[in-house]
């Protein structure tokens, strides 16, 4: 049982999945850090200093014996815009990965087929003679 396990720890896949996490966890924070301390100042400012977690609609106040009863929609306002600031965030960076990823895989391909001098039709690279006007092709 402990080498099954040992196998299954082991994997490959289990290995990458658990390194994603760990990297998606501290880039979350950096994330985070940018949102709440670089993109929200600015943001707040541009608003008028508006502190949406204040924003708030009191259903029953606060007595003695009891806390207040409040729907706080300045937060949900706050998590949402959260959201969209790091899902655009994470957009951009995943945009600039992926632009990178394929400058480096194009390979310039090689072409498997050129063109008859006679007849122009497609015909394999390696032919030397056309299948349809059935001329002689010079070796390259």
């Amino acid at each position: 049982m402990i080498k099954e396990f040992k196998e299954f720890a082991m994997r490959g896949n289990v290995v990458d999945m658990a390194v994603g996490i760990i990297i998606g966890a501290a880039f979350g924070k950096i994330v985070s850090s940018l949102v709440n301390d670089v993109i929200m100042p600015p943001v707040g400012l541009l608003l008028g200093n508006i502190d949406f977690s204040q924003l708030a609609v009191t259903l029953r106040e606060k007595t003695a014996t009891a806390d207040a009863v409040a729907i706080n929609y300045g937060v949900f306002i706050n998590n949402v815009l959260d959201f969209i600031i790091v899902a655009f965030a994470i957009f951009m960076v995943i945009k600039q990965m992926n632009r990178f990823k394929r400058q480096e895989e194009e390979p310039v391909a090689e072409p498997t087929t050129k063109d008859c001098p006679k007849c122009f039709t497609a015909i394999p690279v390696k032919a030397t003679r056309c299948p349809n006007c059935t001329s002689e092709l010079p070796t390259v």
